[in-house]
């Protein structure tokens, strides 16, 4: 079983930036493909970012692309998400979610094991 703990969220200006970060434990981190999604209220569960085992591949939503980077460092178990020149509709819950497959996935459904998940919100 694969825990998933996100950190980094809070409240922002516009234009401004975050980097969140989840860390976990349990399984083998490095097999893992990892993605973050956010939800923003009233709204469904939207891709964000996704990144292969050892980092070579990654794939970005179009709205963030450009603005967002999507990192891991598998000596520590993290997955991070920079997210810079951040405007209103950035505004979500944020979430990681690992598949043991390794294969990038943009689907949130193809992916077993979720975060809890840290709120964003961006002031205009």
């Amino acid at each position: 079983q694969v825990q998933l703990v996100e950190s980094g969220g809070g409240l922002v200006q516009a234009g401004g930036s975050l980097r969140l970060s989840c860390a976990a434990s349990g399984g083998t981190f490095g097999s893992y493909a990892l993605g973050w999604f956010r939800q923003a209220p009233g709204k469904g569960r939207e891709f964000v970012a996704a990144i292969s085992r050892i980092g070579a591949f990654t794939r970005y939503a179009d709205s963030v692309r450009g603005r967002f980077t999507i990192s891991r460092d598998n000596a520590k178990n993290t997955v991070y998400l920079q997210m810079n020149s951040l405007n209103a509709e950035d505004t979500a819950v944020y979430y990681c979610a690992a598949d043991p497959t390794g294969v990038i996935r943009l689907r949130g459904d193809e992916y077993p094991y979720w975060g809890q998940g840290t709120q964003v919100t961006v002031s205009s």
